[in-house]
C-alpha cells in the first residue's frame, strides 16, 4: 500500500520518512561499505536490511572516530581485589545536585538525593547503596558504598528537602531560588563500573579532565509549558540539560557526523551506485542520496544519545541502567542522576543506539511507497485521493509535543540541516498551530479549550469528507477518564475528542484496546497506570439515522454493554482500561442515533454519555456479587466499608445476615478475623501458606483471589500452578472479583490495593500460560 504521512513537527516529519518513505528508496541493495564490499558481511540483502549493517558499520566508524578525540575524558577505574582487581570500564557516574544549607551552623553545600540505593536486593544479591559520611569538623560531606539492607532515607521528596547535616527541613522555594541564582551544584556519590560478574559499585573518584564544549543548543526553554518543571530551577536553555561532558560527547559525535557524509559517499561510488549529485530530499538514488540516508539515520542516533545522556537521566536500581531522559513526556526535576558511559557497553552509549536504529531499519517493510511531508492534518488528508485514515491524535492538555520534541530538534537541525534544510529552517519547532490544549500558550483553558475543539472538529470534518468509503477510519486515543465535576467520570479530552467525532457524522463502528505501554515505563512502577491505548473505528453514520430517547439509549446500553465487558474481562484487559476500554462499545452504540433527546427535548452531549456509560459499567460490576459466594459477598461489601480496618462485630454480623453467611463463617473460612469485639478482613499476606482449594473446606472466590496475588509476588509459575488446581470456572470468578475490587479499591483510594488487583489481570494470560487452563485467541479487530 502507498502511505502518506504529514505532521506539522519537523521531528515526527523526519522520523516518518526514516520509516517509510527512506528503506523503500534503496529496498534490495546491498551495503555499500568496504567489509561488505569484501565479503566479510554475512547475510541477506532483502527490503532495507543493506541499508541497516551499513548504518551499523558507518556508526562504528564514528564511534571509533569520537573515542580517538574524546576518550580520554572517560578514564577507566580499578577494581578492588574483591572484584579481581585490575581496570574496568565506568558504566555510569551517579552524581547528586546540592545546595547550601539554609542552616547557618552548616557552611557548605548538603546534597538532594531521592534515593541513596544502587543496586535492589536480588537473586540472593545484598542491596547496595551509598553511605553518606558527614565530617563536622570540616563541614564536609564524602560518600562511600554499604551494603545490606539500607535503612536511610532520601534527603528530598515531594515535600521537600532535609540538610543531612542538620536535619533542617529545607523548602523547594529556597532550592529553586538556589537554581534560579545558579547556586545549585552537583557532586559526584559513586561509580558503577563493569565487573566479570556483573556491576560494581565504587566510591566516587572525580575525573581529571574539566572539558569544554565545542558547541552547545543555546536555545532557550519555553517559559512555561505542560510537562515541564526544570525551568523553575534555574534551567532556560536546552544546552542546561548537560553536563559539559555530555555536551563535549554529543558535540563530537556530531562533529564526526559531518565527516563521515564524504566517506560514505565514497564508497557508495566505489560500490556501483550512480554519481547523479541528486540530494535525497529532491528524490535521488544514487551515491548522493544513498549518504543522505545514511546521515540521517546516524542523525537520529545522536539523538537518541542524547536521550540517554542528559542531567534528566536517572539510576534504575532494579534493572541497574540508566533510564532515558523521556522515560516519560516530561522534563522533570531529577535529583541523582546517571551519567552514562557512551563508550562502554551497557545502557547509554553510543553502539546500543546504533544498534536500535539498524533494527527499526532493518524491519522496515518493503514493497511500498512512502510520501511524508510537513503539513497540517487538514491539509494533508485533501492532499491525498480517498485516503484509509489511520492517526494518533494529540491527548488534549496531557503532552505538550512540540516542545518536548525540541530537545532532539535542536540537535537534528545542527547535524541534519543540510540533508533536510526545509524542515529544519526553524529555530525551534512550530508551536502556534500545534493542536492541544495548552493554556500557557493559548492564555486560558477556556482559550485552549476552543483552540482543540474548532481544531479537532476540522480533522474530523475532512477525514468524514476525505475518507474511502470502503474502509473506516481508525483512531488510536489513550487519555485516561478522571473525575470531573459533579457530573459523574468523565475525561475533558475524551469528551472533546469524541464529541466532535459525533458532531460531524461519524460513527464508531468497532473497538478495542491495544496494549501500547510498557510495564516498566516509570509512570507504571507502583502505580495503576493506563497499559492501552484504544483503537476506534469509525464509518459516516448513515443519512437516515434514527434519533432516540434517553431512555432508549439507556435500555441499549443496558442490553449490550455486559457482554462486551464479559468478553473484555475474557481476554484479561487490565481493569485500569475498562472505563476506556467500554467507551468503545458505548459510543457505539450512541453513535448510531442521528441524536438522543433528553426529556426536555435538548440533544444529549457526549460528556452525559460517557457518564451513563460509566455508571452503567459500575453497575455490571457490581452485578457480579451475585454470582460469588456467599462469604466472598460478605467480603466484598466489608472491604467497600472498611478495607482491611477493623470494623464493629455488631455492623460484621448485620451484614453477615444480609448475605446469608455469619462472622463465624467467614473467619472459618479464612478470610477475616473477630478480635476484641472488632472483625477485620485479612491481608494477603495473612493467608495460610501451600493454600489447596480443593483440601479446602470452605472455598470462597475472595481467598482463591487473594492467594492468586500473594503466589504472583514470587512467581507467575506459582501462581499458575495454584489457577490449575482451582480449575477454569473457579479461576474465572476471581478474575471477575479482580475487576471489581479494583473498582472499589480505585474509588476507595487504596493505591497499594489497585496497583495489586491490576497487575493480577495484566499478569493473568501469563499465569495461564503455566496451567492447562484454556486461554482464549486474542480476537481480531472487527471493523
Amino acid at each position: 500500500m502507498e502511505a502518506y504521512g504529514g505532521d506539522l513537527n519537523p521531528v515526527a516529519v523526519l522520523i516518518s520518512k526514516g520509516l517509510v518513505e527512506i528503506p523503500p528508496r534503496f529496498e534490495n541493495l546491498p551495503p555499500v561499505n568496504p567489509d561488505a564490499q569484501a565479503g566479510l558481511a554475512v547475510g541477506s540483502w532483502e527490503r532495507a536490511k543493506g541499508l541497516a549493517e551499513d548504518i551499523l558499520f558507518y556508526g562504528r566508524w564514528m564511534r571509533d572516530r569520537a573515542f580517538e578525540r574524546i576518550g580520554y575524558l572517560y578514564p577507566k577505574v580499578e577494581l578492588p581485589t574483591s572484584e579481581g582487581g585490575g581496570e574496568a570500564n565506568v558504566i555510569a557516574w551517579i552524581w547528586a545536585r546540592t545546595v547550601r544549607s539554609p542552616d547557618p551552623a552548616w557552611e557548605g553545600h548538603v546534597p538532594l538525593v531521592r534515593s541513596w540505593v544502587l543496586r535492589k536486593a536480588k537473586n540472593g544479591k545484598p542491596e547496595v547503596w551509598v553511605e553518606p559520611i558527614v565530617d563536622r569538623d570540616t563541614q564536609t560531606v564524602t560518600y562511600w558504598i554499604g551494603e545490606g539492607e539500607c535503612d536511610r532515607d532520601g534527603t528530598v521528596s515531594r515535600r521537600g528537602g532535609t540538610c543531612l547535616a542538620t536535619r533542617t527541613p529545607i523548602a523547594f522555594d529556597y532550592i529553586r531560588e538556589q537554581g534560579r541564582e545558579g547556586q545549585m551544584g552537583r557532586t559526584l556519590i559513586a561509580l558503577v563500573a563493569e565487573g566479570s560478574r556483573g556491576r560494581v559499585y565504587l566510591p566516587p573518584v572525580l575525573p581529571a579532565h574539566d572539558p569544554v564544549p565545542i558547541w552547545s543548543p543555546r536555545t532557550l526553554l519555553p517559559e512555561r509549558t505542560l510537562g515541564f518543571r526544570v525551568q523553575q530551577y534555574g534551567m532556560v536553555e536546552w544546552a542546561d540539560l548537560f553536563t559539559d561532558r555530555q555536551l563535549v560527547a554529543l558535540s563530537t559525535f556530531s562533529e564526526v557526523l559531518g565527516e563521515v557524509d564524504t566517506v560514505i559517499e565514497e564508497h557508495a561510488r566505489a560500490a556501483g551506485l550512480e554519481e547523479d549529485g541528486r540530494r535525497l530530499r529532491n528524490g535521488g538514488s544514487g551515491s548522493t542520496a544513498y549518504a543522505d540516508a545514511v546521515i540521517t539515520y546516524l542523525g537520529f542516533v545522536v539523538d537518541r544519545l542524547a536521550d540517554r545522556n542528559s542531567i534528566i537521566c536517572s539510576w534504575d536500581s532494579g534493572k541497574q541502567h540508566s533510564r532515558n531522559t523521556f522515560s516519560r513526556q516530561a522534563l522533570p526535576m531529577v535529583w541523582d542522576f546517571a551519567e552514562a558511559n557512551p563508550f562502554s557497553s551497557s545502557s547509554g552509549n553510543w553502539l546500543g543506539q546504533v544498534t536500535w536504529v539498524a533494527k527499526a531499519v532493518a524491519a522496515a517493510p518493503g514493497g511500498g511507497v512512502g510520501e511524508v511531508v510537513q503539513r497540517d492534518a487538514v491539509t494533508r488528508i485533501e492532499e491525498v485521493l480517498s485516503p484509509v485514515v489511520c492517526t494518533d491524535p494529540p491527548y488534549y492538555d496531557n503532552i505538550s509535543y512540540a516542545d518536548l520534541s525540541d530537545f532532539f530538534y535542536v540537535w537534528l537541525r545542527s547535524n541534519l540541516s543540510d540533508v533536510w534544510p526545509e524542515e529544519t529552517a526553524t529555530l525551534l519547532t512550530p508551536k502556534a498551530e500545534e493542536l492541544i490544549a495548552n493554556p500557557y500558550r493559548a492564555g486560558s483553558k477556556q482559550a485552549a479549550r476552543k483552540h482543540f475543539e474548532e481544531g479537532i472538529t476540522e480533522v474530523l470534518q475532512q477525514v468524514a469528507a476525505s475518507q474511502h468509503l470502503g474502509y473506516p477510519a481508525t483512531i488510536f486515543y489513550g487519555y485516561k477518564q478522571r473525575e470531573i465535576g459533579d457530573g459523574g467520570a468523565a475525561s475533558t479530552g475524551w469528551e472533546t475528542f469524541l464529541q466532535g467525532l459525533v458532531d460531524v457524522g461519524l460513527q464508531v463502528t468497532a473497538t478495542w484496546p491495544i496494549r501500547t505501554e510498557l510495564a516498566n515505563r516509570p509512570v507504571a512502577r507502583g502505580t495503576a497506570a493506563l497499559a492501552s491505548s484504544i483503537v476506534i473505528a469509525c464509518r459516516p453514520r448513515a443519512t437516515e439515522a434514527p434519533l432516540a430517547t434517553r431512555r432508549e439509549l439507556l435500555d441499549a446500553l443496558q442490553s449490550e454493554l455486559p457482554s462486551a465487558v464479559r468478553r473484555l474481562q475474557k481476554e484479561a484487559i487490565p481493569p485500569v482500561d475498562m472505563a476506556q476500554s467500554v467507551i468503545g462499545p458505548g459510543m457505539s452504540v450512541f453513535s448510531r442515533y442521528s441524536a438522543v433527546l433528553e426529556a426536555d427535548g435538548e440533544v444529549m452531549s457526549v460528556r452525559t454519555a460517557l457518564t451513563l456509560i460509566n455508571e452503567i459499567l459500575e453497575g455490571i460490576l457490581s452485578a457480579e456479587d451475585t454470582e460469588f459466594d456467599r462469604d466472598t459477598r460478605w467480603a466484598v461489601t466489608w472491604y467497600d466499608q472498611h478495607g482491611h480496618d477493623p470494623g464493629p462485630f455488631g455492623d460484621a454480623e448485620t451484614l453477615s445476615k444480609a448475605k446469608n453467611t455469619s462472622v463465624s463463617g467467614v473467619v472459618k473460612a479464612g478470610i477475616a478475623e473477630l478480635k476484641a469485639g472488632k472483625v477485620r478482613l485479612l491481608e494477603r499476606s495473612e493467608l495460610e501458606p501451600d493454600y489447596d482449594p480443593i483440601e479446602d473446606p470452605r472455598r470462597t472466590v475472595w481467598k482463591l483471589t487473594h492467594q492468586l496475588i500473594a503466589c504472583l509476588d514470587e512467581s507467575e509459575a506459582d501462581a499458575g500452578d495454584l489457577l490449575r488446581i482451582a480449575g477454569t470456572s473457579f479461576g474465572d470468578r476471581a478474575r471477575q472479583l479482580t475487576y471489581l475490587l479494583f473498582e472499589i479499591a480505585n474509588r476507595r483510594s487504596r493505591a497499594s490495593d489497585a496497583v495489586a488487583y491490576n497487575s493480577l489481570i495484566q499478569a493473568w494470560h501469563d499465569i495461564a500460560r503455566h496451567t492447562a487452563v484454556h486461554v482464549p485467541a486474542s480476537p481480531t479487530l472487527g471493523i
